[in-house]
């Protein structure tokens, strides 16, 4: 099925302000209505007072004439002001709703589509193609019913007036729809180049931010700058010619309008030698054909805004037409507290289809216990842990938590069950406290147990504000061995019947990581806790562990059991 056209589509979200639209269409009708009877009233004046001398009474006078033309423009002026402020701030409403539903919708979509979006797309779609919104909201919806009814308007009554005259004045419409055409589709095309470049830009200010100690660190200050001028040249080519197509439509529209006036003048002063045409009504004429390009000039200035629009509510729609891979978290079966039983029954994925990255493993955990995952760098150890929090789900076999197929479980549930520590620690802005809760209702008693058991208070306590003290972005401030702590922190505190910790030591001095040993087996008993870790000593006391190599497990066992296979896992002690 074909789908509607992307502003089209924004119709639907004005839906709850229509009533604030009626009132800007009533008006527009009454403004438009004002502005079309002014010229009558000069034709008037000119017509039955100048050339024709008839007597003057009451309001039929040239002194009625004036008032009744100056009441039309404070009219038209006071309703000109209450249209744009209530349809701005209908518009203003709607782009405000469509921000947060393109911020929760890319909250809900799962890793696997996430990742084949960069940061600076999405953040391109969140921020630069809702603001191209807001603008053709703002500069062209809110005049956008005025020159429709002033168009349609201007039509009836020069057909109305003379029909001749009106068939002069429309001979060059024929002439704009014919470049507007032309020029719409290279601005489209050079739009769609423009907003491309503009999220490669930006993802590559975000990388480079993010990245900006390693850049400095290897100097790559120089290379990084050429990566930027490649981009910047092919951004600048591209707004010079959108420029360029932008400055040629508004000219050649007033040398149409031009055009038609002077065929009016031309033709008018004919009929009006030969006595078959009033000089008002040429003069009303000249004024309707000026009004009638006004509208056609002001879109043709705002063709820019326009096709940045159409091109930014394509993208936006793109994004939002995902609307059958969101995760949900509503359906599925409810549970409360796991007992933590794991089992793999011949799994299979691959993140691309055909590179399977796990082949046919199986593998059961029992509640409360301690199981580990070794294996060389992608063979798979985080992949299994992906999958136990179902960012993405499995092309063959099944994964069950007490039985229960993870599919089944309602998402909500199922995470809040299971705390990830990871390698890479991420902190959020705001304080230690809430980066600990993340806005839970979880108590200061239990934050304090939570850094205790962490270790974390041993440095926490030396702050000055203690838990309440400000946490920069990413947490800069702190050692990558003190964010590490805090992450252990989190976790405790939200008491998971899953652990997992991903290379969660890999950060941390000798001498803190005997505390968190020793904290890892308080908070483990009665929990099932999973392990990912490359030194050795920290899985040596796991109830089971698994060696993984290119995605099957092929020895299991505990420490003792394994040493005494004199396998893989033996080499890797014996180096």
């Amino acid at each position: 099925m074909k789908k509607r056209h992307s502003l089209l589509r924004l119709l639907k979200e004005a839906r709850p302000y229509w009533k604030i639209i009626l009132l800007c269409i009533l008006c527009v009708i009454l403004v438009n209505i004002a502005d079309l009877y002014k010229p009558l009233v000069m034709k008037t004046v000119i017509d039955d007072f100048l050339i024709a001398e008839k007597p003057e009474h009451g309001l039929y006078s040239v002194p009625a004439m004036g008032v009744i033309y100056m009441l039309l423009i404070a009219v038209s002026s006071f309703l000109t002001v209450v249209q744009v402020n209530a349809m701005n701030y209908a518009s203003q409403s709607i782009i405000c709703n469509l921000r947060k539903t393109v911020f929760s919708h890319i909250q809900r979509m799962p890793l696997s589509i996430l990742d084949k979006y960069s940061s600076g797309r999405l953040i391109t779609r969140a921020t630069n193609d809702i603001e191209a919104l807001s603008e053709m909201f703002t500069d062209v919806f809110v005049d956008l019913f005025k020159d429709i009814f002033l168009l349609a308007g201007i039509v009836v009554i020069m057909m109305g007036m003379d029909i001749q005259l009106a068939a002069i004045g429309f001979t060059v419409i024929p002439l704009i729809i014919l470049v507007t055409n032309y020029i719409k589709k290279k601005m489209k095309d050079n739009f769609v180049v423009i907003k491309s470049l503009t999220g490669q830009i930006n993802g590559f200010f975000a990388e480079n931010i993010a990245g900006m100690k390693l850049v400095q660190i290897f100097n790559m200050q120089k290379k990084k700058e050429a990566e930027f001028q490649v981009l910047n040249d092919k951004y600048y080519k591209a707004s010079v010619t959108r420029l360029t197509l932008n400055s040629i439509l508004r000219p050649v529209i007033e040398i149409f309008n031009n055009l038609a006036i002077a065929l009016l003048v031309w033709y008018g002063m004919d009929r009006i030698m030969n006595q078959t045409l009033d000089i008002g009504i040429l003069y009303a004429f000249t004024n309707y054909i000026k009004q009638f390009f006004a509208p056609i000039n002001d879109l043709a200035e705002k063709y820019n805004t326009i096709q940045s629009a159409v091109v930014s509510a394509d993208r936006i729609f793109e994004l939002l037409d995902q609307e059958d891979s969101l995760e949900d978290y509503d359906s599925g079966i409810h549970v409360g507290r796991f007992n933590g039983t794991i089992e793999f029954k011949n799994v299979w994925f691959a993140y691309n289809e055909g590179e399977w990255v796990l082949k046919d493993v199986s593998f059961r955990i029992e509640k409360g216990q301690t199981a580990a995952f070794v294996g060389a760098t992608g063979s798979g150890k985080t992949t299994i842990i992906n999958l136990i929090s179902r960012f993405y789900k499995v092309q063959k076999g099944e994964i069950l938590i007490d039985g229960i197929n993870i599919n089944d479980i309602n998402l909500r549930d199922l995470r809040r069950n299971i705390s990830v520590v990871l390698q890479d620690v991420f902190l959020f802005s705001g304080s230690i406290k809430e980066n600990i809760t993340l806005h839970s209702p979880i108590s200061d008693e239990e934050v304090q147990r939570a850094l205790e058991l962490s270790c974390a208070d041993t440095f926490i306590n030396e702050l000055p504000n203690k838990m309440d003290e400000p946490v920069t972005e990413r947490g800069s401030t702190f050692s990558a061995g003190q964010r590490q702590l805090l992450a252990f922190a989190r976790t405790i505190a939200h008491d998971p019947s899953i652990f997992v910790l991903d290379e969660a030591t890999a950060n941390i001095d000798t001498k803190t990581e005997k505390l968190i040993q020793k904290s890892i087996k308080n908070v483990s008993a009665n929990r099932t806790t999973l392990i990912i870790a490359h030194r050795l000593s920290t899985i040596r006391d796991a109830d089971i562990i698994f060696i993984i190599r290119k995605g099957r497990i092929v020895e299991s066992g505990n420490h003792d059991t394994l040493m005494k296979q004199r396998g893989y896992y033996y080499q890797l002690n014996a180096v």
